[in-house]
């Protein structure tokens, strides 16, 4: 009997050790989802030369005229070129903001200013993900892209934040 205190002693011991081991591992397991972290610019996308996240008002500058082609008079207009900042749009990973350059009515660029950056797998997701979105949104010429499989939540504060710019430009 007293080996059966001891051997029942011993499984409540280390019953109780490996629950408290267990505990402790998973609090000191640090995820992604313990909030948005720390964003960054994404200099990799576009060369934007303003990162005011407080600015959301279209400004023009006039670009250079082009060369007038053979169906154009010789007194033709010079197109202007018009940045505007969507929204910064809340994610559960991050803010993310989508900044559009438009000349002549149409996406010439697209700079992502603000985009979660907090881990290490955040920037990895997000290094593969903008540049595509990107890319997708000067062909398309609209918010009409597809989301990037395994960067949804970023793709749709990105799509969100595209038409609120959009929608600024009147476009």
């Amino acid at each position: 009997m007293v080996n059966g205190l001891d051997r029942g002693a011993r499984r409540i011991v280390f019953g109780a050790l490996s629950t408290v081991t267990v505990v402790v591992l998973l609090f000191g397991y640090r995820t992604s989802t313990e909030g948005p972290g720390t964003t960054a610019a994404l200099p990799a996308v576009t060369p934007a030369t303003t990162t005011e996240s407080s600015d959301t008002t279209p400004r023009s500058t006039p670009s250079t005229p082009s060369a007038p082609k053979a169906t154009r008079s010789a007194t033709a207009v010079p197109s202007t070129k018009t940045v505007v900042t969507g929204d910064q749009e809340q994610t559960q990973w991050g803010p993310v903001q989508v900044e559009l350059t438009i000349t002549g009515g149409s996406i010439t660029s697209v700079a992502v200013p603000v985009y979660p950056n907090g881990n290490g797998r955040d920037a990895q997701i997000n290094s593969f993900a903008l540049p595509q979105l990107v890319q997708e949104t000067i062909s398309a010429q609209s918010a009409s892209i597809d989301m990037i499989s395994g960067a949804t939540v970023t793709s749709d504060g990105y799509l969100r934040s595209l038409q609120s710019a959009l929608d600024k430009a009147g476009l």
